[in-house]
């Protein structure tokens, strides 16, 4: 069984952000599920998704601060600069850690470890709203 769904995830301000609950609400089909693996695309290049700690949110703070400062923003040999001085590290933050995620799911559930959950990494002081296509395979029953 195959399913495809594009669903958004509310604006949200620049940071590391616990989106997992976000996901599963907008893709209630993986609940039907047996075994099968769920693939999440974020169609943008100034955000990316990963999968981290879901408990303490100073793992999240402590991203933001170690990205920062791995790629600063006002850089002169930066030329991409369009849109602020936060667009060219967005776009060099987001291939760091990527677009994509594959996540195994397990009657009907995320098979993910107890203190997981899936990040939306936003970039940009204002990103607005993502879009994301997410691409179920797996055996019902």
């Amino acid at each position: 069984m195959w399913i495809q769904k594009e669903f958004r995830l509310k604006a949200r301000p620049r940071g590391f952000h616990l989106v997992t609950d976000e996901v599963l609400s907008a893709i209630p089909e993986l609940r039907s599920i047996r075994c099968g693996l769920l693939n999440i695309l974020l169609k943008h290049t100034s955000a990316s998704l990963t999968i981290n700690e879901n408990a303490d949110p100073t793992v999240r703070q402590d991203f933001e601060s170690f990205f920062n400062k791995s790629v600063p923003e006002d850089e002169p040999y930066y030329r991409h600069d369009y849109e602020g001085s936060d667009d060219m590290p967005a776009h060099l933050k987001s291939s760091i850690l990527g677009a994509t995620l594959t996540i195994p799911i397990t009657n009907g559930r995320l098979n993910l470890g107890t203190w997981q959950g899936i990040y939306l990494c936003e970039y940009r002081n204002h990103g607005g709203s993502r879009s994301l296509v997410a691409t179920i395979q797996g055996e019902g029953g």
